[in-house]
Order: structure tokens, then sequence, then C-alpha cells
């Protein structure tokens, strides 16, 4: 926890933004939507593998939605 707190201390907002002109450079502005999207759906179904009960109705909601 500590190394955590180290580590996020360390990081400001200049490097932030460094990154992220990192990131647009190696993936283009098409392909990060899709990551996050595909980001999303791995969380969603992590959370779904921890508590299959709980998030069901959510998941239905969500699918008639789209």
């Amino acid at each position: 926890m500590i190394t955590a707190n180290i580590l996020l201390g360390m990081v400001g907002p200049w490097q932030i933004v460094l990154i992220v002109l990192v990131v647009l450079l190696l993936f283009g502005g098409k392909k990060i939507p899709e990551l996050m999207r595909g980001l999303g759906k791995g969380v969603r179904e992590f959370k779904d593998g921890i508590n299959p009960d709980e998030n069901k109705k959510s998941d239905d909601e969500v699918e008639k939605k789209e």
C-alpha cells in the first residue's frame, strides 16, 4: 500500500499528458475506443465472475438499452 502511494505521488499532470500522447501515437485515435470498449467488457465479466447474482439484473438492463 505504501509503494502505491509513493508511485502515485511521482506521477504528475505532465507525466499523464505524456502517457496519453504516447498511447495516441502508438494506437491511433480510431483504435482507442475499441480498446476501451474491450476493457469495459473485461471488467464487467470480471465483476460477473465475482458476484454473478448481483450483476445479472444490471446486465439484463444494459442489453435491453442496446
